[in-house]
């Protein structure tokens, strides 16, 4: 068995790397407030005190970071992973960045002797704290196949979509349908309320329609009480749709709800749902439609 190295423990982070030492696996972790290494020191896992000697004293080095500034600055500070790569070390990206940071990452590592994996992740809180995260996978083929065992500890489900940034490009095209919905239920529920219909009948409807998800149910509650505690913030969906409108300018494509969605996202961001969950679009919506 390998010994793993877990950097980042935010809301992510921490159950993912929970699930692995539930399940028996020997875990180094590392964050940057080290407070939050607590709860998986007293469950068995090693604190260290740096990215580089959780390389130093792992096998395979999962980073679960809030985005390309945050992977950046693990790889390259004075005591960070590069300085202690070298061959036979696996790193496996789980955080959700572009597909040319990604790129350039990888080859930071290679040039090392290391190998480097983009494995992003679909699902939110409860979804990594239950294991059944869907691993979305980038990089060397057979490194994936190594790494296996330990994603099927935290998710149901490894997509293997090809070289170096295709797990990234394949996370930013599920989270573009994420924000979509997420906006499109909320504007059907503006729209209904402005027409008069009672609330809950229309949420009820949408359950019993073949539009129901297991998203809408994961979030019903939130749009009955217009309370949204966070499963996935407002501040990193609005992230994301920036990395998918910078894409997406890249390759000279059109994409009007993509882009529309962007708008809306970064406007509940900046009048202040950054910390709130996504579905709070909805919120934002609303009180468009009020003033």
């Amino acid at each position: 068995m390998h010994t793993l190295g877990w950097i980042g423990l935010g809301h992510m982070g921490a159950p993912m790397a929970m699930n692995l030492l539930q399940a028996g696996c020997k875990v180094n972790v590392y964050n940057r407030s080290r407070e939050k290494t607590t709860p998986l020191t007293e469950s068995g896992a090693t604190r260290l005190n740096s990215p580089k000697e959780i390389v130093e004293q792992s096998d395979i080095i999962f980073m679960m970071l809030s985005d390309s500034n945050a992977v950046r600055a693990v790889l390259t500070q004075e005591n960070g992973v590069l300085a202690a790569m070298r061959p036979g070390k696996v790193v496996v990206d789980m955080s959700t960045i572009s597909p040319e940071d990604t790129m350039s990452f990888a080859s930071m590592v290679s040039e090392r002797g290391g190998v480097y994996l983009d494995a992003p992740v679909s699902g939110s809180v409860g979804v990594a704290k239950a294991g059944q995260l869907v691993i979305i996978a980038g990089g060397d083929q057979q490194t994936i196949e190594i790494c296996q065992p330990y994603f099927n500890i935290l998710g149901k489900k490894t997509i293997y979509f090809g070289s170096s940034g295709k797990g990234s490009s394949a996370k930013l095209a599920i989270n573009l349908l994420l924000g979509v919905i997420g906006q499109g239920i909320g504007e059907t529920l503006v729209f209904a309320e402005k027409s008069g219909l009672d609330k809950e009948k229309v949420l009820d409807m949408i359950s019993q329609s073949a539009l129901n998800t297991a998203l809408f149910q994961g979030k019903k509650d939130m749009y009955r009480n217009e309370e949204f505690p966070s499963a996935f913030m407002v501040e990193l969906m609005s992230k994301d749709l920036g990395l998918i409108k910078a894409e997406a300018d890249r390759m000279n494509i059109t994409l009007p709800l993509a882009e529309a969605t962007n708008i809306t996202y970064r406007s509940a961001k900046e009048n202040g749902k950054a910390k709130l969950d996504m579905a709070a679009v909805y919120l934002e919506l609303k009180e468009k439609n009020t003033r």
